[in-house]
């Protein structure tokens, strides 16, 4: 028999416990719904309490099923009283619900914090059902909103699959667009720009002379020193600080922690002086699957022109050539992707809303939206610098 249990520590069960139910099958080799993962960055204090300089205000809340002793499926979830680091954002509805003094926090999450990564959010073992498993999670998430332990349900990234699993149980579809660099089977860097128009060409290789006069460095995980990290921090913390007025999400503490656990997933673009400097003025912090290089952190202690665009784009696509990998996801936000040649694609989400006033406000908005995201993603098509043949 299966049964339900709310976990608020990922210290309450282990890697060999959790990881199995997003196993290859599920997942590929997704690197962030991994226990090392969500575990670094409660730990380091980016989610959970925190510290009074580090409140994010996620609370871990991860919903698991049990055969006995045995954990079977999981689904990563936090309690959110804001909707700060979702990114498939919803900050009308939860104005248009304070302008009718409705209460839309707190609510709960199915999603990887600050992290807009499509990806599983139910993983399970391969010996139980999925539909049986995936009623009894709305089974238990109906529950937490009939007792108000939450006001609302979101499900952040999901698979299409999924989302339309969870459509047929009533959820609300919701949907944005990201851009995604795809490998046509490229053998190196310039074979990709043949495939873009001449002026874009010329673009692209204007801005790479731009950041010339810098030392680029690849580093893998497990070439990062502790003085790396500490420089990786400092870049970030000084970026946020300067664009948002925060020293970011991820804490100096859960970078350590991530350092520790995925260094087989972490590859950093780093930007030097000079050959012989070991004082690093900006990186791209990259997480690495088996078919897909992940852009997650960009920071920089200089201003120079073009240099984000050469360690966030164009050393990740030298990279996924080089290792023959598949896609380049780069995070979230798109134009200047596209004008790269990163194609537009459809991300998920499902949300469960009580009953109210603003109920078939809400559905039509969600409605309105994904027509509208539909017209954008094949204008952006047609945008696409690449050449007609």
């Amino acid at each position: 028999m299966l049964s339900i249990k709310w976990l608020y520590s990922l210290q309450q069960v282990t890697a060999a416990q959790w990881d199995p139910l997003f196993g290859a099958a599920i997942a590929g080799d997704n690197p962030f719904c991994r226990h090392g993962f969500l575990l670094a960055l409660e730990q380091g204090g980016s989610v959970d309490a925190g510290n009074s300089q580090h409140n994010t205000g996620w609370i871990s809340q991860h919903l698991t099923l049990w055969q006995g002793d045995t954990l079977v499926a999981a689904v990563p979830g936090y309690i959110k009283s804001h909707s700060y680091g979702e990114y498939l954002f919803d900050w009308q509805i939860a104005d248009a619900y304070r302008q009718f003094n409705l209460p839309y926090y707190p609510k709960w999450l199915a999603a990887i914090p600050f992290t807009p990564v499509s990806g599983p959010r139910l993983g399970m073992l391969n010996t139980v059902e999925s539909e049986t498993v995936l009623a009894l999670v709305c089974e238990a998430l109906q529950q937490g909103l009939s007792e108000q332990r939450f006001c609302r349900v979101q499900w952040l990234y999901t698979s299409a699959a999924l989302q339309h699993s969870l459509s047929q149980k009533g959820f609300l579809a919701r949907h944005d667009v990201q851009f995604l660099w795809h490998n046509a089977g490229y053998n190196q860097f310039d074979d990709y720009l043949q495939r873009l128009t001449a002026r874009k060409r010329k673009q692209i290789r204007h801005e790479r002379d731009s950041s010339a006069g810098f030392h680029i460095r690849t580093l893998h995980g497990s070439e990062l020193s502790a003085a790396h990290w500490q420089a990786i921090t400092h870049c970030y913390q000084a970026t946020y600080l300067k664009r948002s007025g925060h020293i970011g999400y991820i804490s100096a503490d859960s970078f350590i922690q991530l350092g520790a656990s995925m260094a087989d997933n972490i590859v950093v673009f780093a930007a030097f002086a000079d050959s012989t400097s070991e004082d690093m003025l900006a990186m791209a912090l990259c997480f690495s699957s088996s078919d897909t290089l992940y852009g997650r952190y960009w920071g920089a202690l200089v201003d120079a022109d073009c240099l984000h665009f050469e360690l966030c784009y164009y050393q990740g696509i030298a990279y996924c050539i080089a290792q023959r990998l598949n896609y380049f996801d780069a995070g979230a936000q798109g134009e200047h992707k596209l004008k790269r040649g990163f194609e537009p694609v459809t991300r998920y989400g499902s949300y469960c809303f009580a009953d109210t006033p603003l109920s078939s406000a809400i559905t039509d908005y969600f409605r309105q939206e994904t027509a509208h995201l539909s017209h954008y993603s094949a204008e952006a098509i047609q945008a696409l610098p690449f050449k007609h043949l």
